[in-house]
């Protein structure tokens, strides 16, 4: 947890390639939470790489560390998935697997901590089901997800390199997550 004046808040999402329309949408939603004057910072493309999760071993990778760390640090979240047939993709699924290891410490889990979530897939029902899926593994993770979510149809909306869409809603949306993770830690860290 960091000091009472600043918010930190963790960025998880994206896919192995870099400027995905998922890691976008995870920039837009890390912009609203810096906007509330939150520290910012993300685990996107190869960096979510890692190891598959394995409760039974006891080294860690060095990214792996990272992470859990990282988390560990965080007093919020956001997370984005790509909608892969209509479910989160492994990629972020193995990454949140990964806070198991947080499981004895004094905020155990996500314990305490806000988290924002968007899907984003080509479609509507893998964009719904996939932040379903989101907010059930939050829940089990004993985090709160903001009551905002997204679910972003990239068959409709495109992100572009500058940090924008194609549709301003889904831009205000998004921010609106962001800034909704840190007014909840500061009701949790004022």
């Amino acid at each position: 947890m960091t000091s009472s004046s600043t918010i930190n808040v963790l960025g998880i999402g994206g896919s192995l390639r870099d400027g995905s329309q998922s890691e976008r949408a995870l920039s837009i939603a890390l912009a609203g939470a810096a906007e509330q004057g939150a520290t910012t910072s993300a685990f996107t493309g190869s960096k979510l790489a890692l190891p598959f999760y394995d409760v039974t071993v006891p080294e860690r990778s060095a990214a792996a560390v990272e992470l859990v760390e990282a988390v560990r640090a965080a007093d919020g979240l956001i997370v984005v998935s790509p909608g892969y047939h209509g479910a989160l993709s492994g990629l972020v699924k193995n990454a949140l697997d990964y806070v198991e290891d947080l499981r004895p410490d004094e905020r155990p889990y996500l314990h305490g901590r806000g988290v924002g979530l968007v899907a984003v897939a080509h479609g509507w029902q893998a964009a719904v089901t996939t932040l379903d899926q989101l907010r059930t593994i939050t829940h089990a993770l004993r985090g709160w997800p903001t009551p905002l979510g997204g679910a972003v149809n990239s068959a409709e909306v495109k992100f572009d390199e500058a940090g924008g869409a194609s549709e301003e809603r889904v831009v205000e949306t998004l921010r609106l997550i962001g800034r909704q993770v840190v007014e909840f830690a500061r009701t949790r860290h004022p």
